[in-house]
């Protein structure tokens, strides 16, 4: 890795765009791929993203912007995916460059659909990328109130913690405090695992529960994001950080969550269709829902909240059936 390596973000939503404002706080440029090319020639005349975080400005000569996304990849030697997991594969395939000597970072809050890999998992099998060079960036942060520079904070991890910590000093600003992680496997499955968990928030409040409910609900997702990933990826972590428990209720709780969102919307009898129609940002733990379920077939960890939600989003059951069966097992 050079001293001052050029750093690219791929993806034009709002956690790319939030990546973008905070990777510019620090670097001369900034490379951002997007396959939008009239999107592109907005932001160049404009000076913001017109589809997420309108209110976040940017210095256009700081920004190196391609809807290529061989340019892209020949121009930086830190590639930052933001693509949602469930369209990744197909903008992946567009590669025809040599990435395995690239230093990946991982932004995106899924399993890859195709593979039924997280997205680090997926570059190490698929694209001869050692682990030391894959890390995962997860918050808790909400890409709005970046745009809003209110403070925040991210976890970097990387198994090559210089790597995390590097990358970290590029994140970091007077509104972004950064920390770093090496459980890169349990904090990427972290981040899939709590929007799954905010669908089932939002599926509550949506069906009329109200705080104490939700209280209990929190509680127990934690413990079976715990379960869950100890099953997965068995190392010594502490469940109750931020890069867990943090983003899990921020996640849960806050009003900018459109995991949270889209399931408030299916508990009040939405379904799935008409919900994803009328959001304009994919909701990713929709997707998640069926990986993390599908996945623990092998696992058998404890996942009633999980089963819970599958069942609704997957099998068409009645919301308000499965959260009154999912209340008697609750503690």
């Amino acid at each position: 890795m050079s001293k001052n390596p050029q750093i690219a973000v791929f993806g034009g939503g709002s956690w790319a765009t939030a990546i973008v404002k905070m990777l510019s706080e620090n670097l001369e440029q900034v490379g951002w791929y997007m396959r939008n090319e009239t999107t592109i020639d907005y932001i160049k005349e404009n000076e913001h993203n017109p589809n997420y975080l309108s209110s976040a400005e940017f210095d256009i000569s700081k920004l190196y912007l391609s809807s290529d996304i061989n340019e892209m990849v020949r121009y930086a030697e830190i590639l930052i995916f933001v693509i949602p997991s469930a369209f990744v594969k197909g903008e992946l395939d567009k590669i025809t460059e040599d990435i395995s000597q690239k230093i990946v970072f991982s932004a995106i809050k899924g399993i890859v659909p195709e593979s039924g890999l997280i997205v680090g998992e997926h570059f190490h099998e698929n694209y001869n990328i050692p682990f030391e060079n894959i890390g995962v960036i997860t918050g808790p942060c909400h890409a709005e109130e970046v745009a809003m520079e209110r403070l925040s904070y991210l976890t970097i991890a990387c198994q090559d913690t210089k790597k995390a910590r590097m990358l970290g000093k590029k994140l970091s600003s007077h509104y972004i405090n950064t920390k770093i992680s090496d459980d890169i496997i349990g904090t990427e499955y972290a981040a899939m695992l709590k929007n799954i968990y905010a669908i089932a928030a939002g599926m509550a409040h949506g069906l009329g529960y109200g705080d104490n409910f939700q209280s209990v609900l929190m509680s127990n997702s934690i413990r079976e994001m715990k379960r869950f990933i100890r099953k997965v990826h068995k190392m010594k972590r502490n469940i109750n950080n931020s890069a867990y428990l943090g983003d899990l209720l921020v996640t849960g709780y806050s009003t900018f969550s459109r995991n949270r969102m889209f399931g408030n919307m299916i508990g009040k009898g939405y379904t799935v269709k008409s919900a994803m129609m009328e959001m304009s940002m994919v909701a990713e733990g929709y997707y998640a829902a069926k990986s993390a379920y599908l996945l623990n077939e092998k696992n058998k960890a404890k996942t009633p909240i999980i089963d819970a939600v599958y069942a609704i989003l997957y099998q068409n059951k009645n919301p308000k059936n499965v959260f009154k069966k999912l209340t008697e097992v609750l503690d």
